[in-house]
Formats: C-alpha cells, structure tokens, sequence
C-alpha cells in the first residue's frame, strides 16, 4: 500500500473543501529540488484529484511571472509562472491565487504545480501522476479511487 489512506474522488465535496497536507510534499524540476514542505495545502473537490499548493517560503525554484489568467469560482482569479530551476525552464508550469475568495484566503501567495511539467512530484513518499487531460492541474496517487475528471469527454460535467 501506499501509505496515504483511500480516498474516493467522488465523495470529495462541491464546493471544494480546503485542508492541510500532512505529508511531505516535494518537486523536482532539472536535477533540482524545486519545492519541499511539510506545510501544503489541498484542494478537495467531487471528481477531481487533489490539487497541492505550497507555502511561497518552501519554494525555492525561480517563478517567472507569464501573461494570461483564468477564474475559478470557487477560488477567484490565478496568475501563472514559467517554473526556472537550474538550466531547465518549464513554461506556464505553475500557478498562485493573490487575492483568493475568502473560502479560500489560506492559499493568498501558495503556489500549485502542474505534475506533468515537473520530472516528480511527491506526496508522503509516494509518487505523484498528472490528472488526465491538460485543463486540471490535480495530482493522482495509487490511493485514489472513483472516476477521474480530466480524461476526453469529461472535462464539462
């Protein structure tokens, strides 16, 4: 097993729910530590994997401000950031809510990462899968039952 406990996508609650991490969580990009912390956040919502966001404090990776933005409306307007770690530049690979809704305003400056962009992405020693699909940006890990939003022909329901 993997040490996380089961979880089942689809009892996550609409809307979201907000939680701390428990586990370490950590990212590596270029042969560099992008990101470690033991004081993530996730997001929790009906269908999707959990989306991590970690504390600007235990990033240590050079987030490069691009342009465009998109809203959620449950946590407001994202900006995104090309992720710089060493020699290697992974575009548009991150993201942070400044100005959260007030549900969300624990996660004002956290930072997401896309799994896929990344070489690894980790959550208590067990290694992280991209959500199918290139909209949503939630981690999978072998934990996790239920059906998965992300995959083509899923992404409006």
């Amino acid at each position: 097993m993997t040490g996380l406990p089961r979880e089942n996508v689809q009892s996550y609650p609409r809307p979201p729910a907000l939680e701390p991490v428990p586990q370490r969580v950590t990212v590596r990009l270029g042969g560099v530590t992008v990101a470690d912390t033991t004081h993530a956040l996730r997001v929790l919502e009906t269908h999707h994997a959990p989306t991590y966001y970690l504390p600007p404090e235990d990033i240590g990776a050079t987030l490069r401000p691009v342009g465009g933005a998109t809203f959620c409306e449950w946590k407001g307007a994202a900006r995104y950031f090309d992720v710089l770690a060493g020699a290697t530049t992974a575009p548009r690979a991150a993201w942070s809510y400044d100005h959260p809704t007030a549900g969300f305003a624990p996660l004002a400056g956290f930072v997401a990462f896309y799994a896929g962009l990344m070489d690894e992405a980790w959550v208590g020693g067990v290694r992280v899968l991209p959500q199918p699909g290139d909209f949503y940006g939630g981690w999978v890990t072998p934990n996790l039952e239920g059906r998965i939003k992300g995959a083509h022909g899923t992404r409006h329901w």
